[in-house]
């Protein structure tokens, strides 16, 4: 390259970035991710499961993966097109990586608000060899347009484009190599039912028992190369919203104070005292869970309230709390939505040693 010149380098959101001779390119991180550093994403990965039988939890989705796995192999015909849904942080994206390194293949990865046009998915379906793994997260983000495209290329791995216009537009049809597409979303109601119908392979993550998450901690801080012991991993454990990200972004906070406050060996009152310093309280709530069940609870009475009243209170995306919010506190009981609106529940109340107002609810269930 001569001095002075550039090069035209496209970001996965589809901006153009021109580089100079001496600098670098570094993708950006998915949106579930930009908020963590750039030490975070390198640990997460590093800290992610590469084998099946490193996957901790979800039994009975890794037995039924594993037997998938081995009936495609011993036929040697690339596994079927595979979907995961669940909230974030579950291990999807880990799974497909997984699925990649179990079939002893490639894998492509992308996200759906990043192809933007037809023209881009077509560049990388055909750089696709046969048993690749194309993994696209978010796939309920795909334009109209680019999952139509989609449809021919999963059924009968052939693609058709248009070229010229009017009265000389043609259509040429484009064999593909046989691939499988893994698609992962948290919003499977979202997608549409021609795209969801052409995956053989479905499959829904849930939250993590404490116990299997208390593993992924032990596990985690081995690799971290940090003291632990089996108390101190279940207290976290169990304030990780049952999410195995979240236990491991906690397990690196707690790693930090231990490192800065000369801790050789992190116990359970250490554990508890750094996680009541961050604000993750006994129940694994953050700041916005406290925001979302107080103002339920003291301004609405206990409800209920729609979601849409909730954000514009806090000033919060509706999509934040469907996404981020609701998902744990809907699981572990601290709140429930009714066809009139989000509900606390009695868990909420104790929780914030506030008193239950039975007959206020009791009248409510009458009307």
């Amino acid at each position: 390259m001569k001095e002075g010149t550039k090069r035209k380098v496209i970001k996965g959101d589809g901006r153009i970035s021109l580089l100079g001779k001496n600098d670098s390119f570094a993708p950006e991180p998915p949106e579930s991710l930009k908020q963590e550093t750039e030490e975070d994403l390198v640990l997460n990965i590093s800290l992610r499961p590469s084998k099946l039988s490193e996957f901790v939890g979800q039994k009975d989705l890794i037995e039924n993966l594993k037997i998938c796995l081995t009936a495609a192999k011993e036929r040697k015909e690339p596994l079927e097109h595979t979907l995961f849904s669940g909230p974030p942080g579950l291990g999807k994206t880990s799974l497909s990586h997984i699925i990649a390194h179990e079939m002893n293949s490639k894998i492509t990865v992308t996200s759906g608000p990043a192809i933007e046009r037809a023209g881009d998915l077509i560049g990388i379906l055909t750089n696709l060899e046969k048993g690749d793994i194309l993994f696209i997260d978010e796939i309920h983000r795909l334009s109209k347009v680019v999952e139509e495209f989609l449809y021919p290329a999963m059924e009968n791995f052939q693609i058709d484009f248009v070229i010229d216009k009017g009265p000389y537009a043609k259509t040429i049809k484009f064999n593909l190599k046989p691939f499988t597409l893994v698609g992962a979303t948290t919003r499977v109601g979202l997608l549409t039912a021609p795209l969801r119908g052409r995956f053989g392979i479905f499959y829904h993550l849930d939250f993590y028992p404490v116990e299997d998450l208390a593993k992924i901690i032990m596990h985690s801080a081995k690799v971290l190369s940090l003291d632990i012991d089996r108390q101190a991993a279940e207290e976290i454990a169990r304030r990780a919203r049952g999410t195995p990200r979240i236990a491991n972004r906690l397990l690196r906070r707690v790693r930090d104070y231990a490192q800065v406050l000369k801790i050789k060996k992190v116990t359970q009152e250490g554990a508890s005292d750094t996680l009541d310093d961050l604000g993750v309280d006994k129940a694994g709530f953050d700041e916005i869970d406290r925001r979302v069940l107080k103002l339920i609870l003291e301004t609405y009475e206990g409800g209920p309230v729609g979601i849409e009243a909730v954000a514009a209170s806090l000033n919060e995306e509706v999509d934040t709390l469907v996404d981020a919010v609701e998902p744990y506190l809907l699981k572990s009981g601290y709140l429930k939505r009714t066809s009139r609106g989000r509900m606390a529940t009695k868990s909420a109340y104790e929780h914030f040693g506030l008193k239950y107002k039975k007959e206020k609810q009791k009248e409510l269930f009458e009307k």
